[in-house]
């Protein structure tokens, strides 16, 4: 089923989608991204995670074209939630793998051995880590790049490296709470 991308409606580019037809999900995407990149500026904090988060939205509008239901002669509305927990969702995963910085006023300098001392424990603990996982946390966690980066420089894929970081956090988070006891 071929639609006119122009003058159908919401609802016809959306059936047209469904069955496949990628002039229908251009059409929505060139009636609606504007307004869906607008929303999703107001909900993320940079440029790279807006085009994620409109991507990730008519992405899930195509999967999911063929159970959604347009109201009110739009698919705006729909587009906008999905958009939103989209991003939230986006957020909540970038939260939980931040890395706590310092504070400024906390300097370690190369003579003061009671620092490292307290530290020693900490480094200990990423010393035992296995190479690729102190690698991995040393791109991450160290030097702040991104899962994507540290895949690439690691050569194993995003996934991994998010387990990697996740399982090296618990266990210094686990020595942590045992050096504090």
């Amino acid at each position: 089923m071929r639609v006119d991308v122009d003058d159908g409606s919401d609802a016809e580019l959306l059936r047209g989608a469904a069955t496949g037809d990628r002039g229908a999900l251009a059409g929505l995407l060139r009636r609606h991204s504007p307004a869906v990149t607008r929303y999703a500026w107001a909900l993320v904090a940079n440029q790279q995670d807006v085009e994620e988060v409109v991507q990730d939205t008519f992405l899930t509008c195509w999967r999911k074209s063929d159970s959604i239901e347009v109201l009110d002669r739009s698919l705006l509305p729909w587009l906008l939630v999905t958009c939103r927990n989209t991003a939230l969702n986006l957020n909540r995963a970038r939260a939980r793998h931040a890395a706590d910085e310092l504070p400024a006023d906390v300097l370690i300098l190369d003579d003061d051995h009671e620092a490292r001392d307290r530290l020693r424990w900490v480094t200990d603990e990423i010393a035992r880590l296995s190479p690729l996982d102190r690698r991995v946390c040393e791109l991450c966690l160290i030097e702040g790049r991104s899962y994507a980066e540290a895949a690439e420089a690691t050569g194993i894929s995003v996934g991994a490296v998010r387990q990697r970081v996740s399982r090296s956090r618990d266990k210094l988070r686990k020595a942590v709470i045992d050096n504090e006891n």
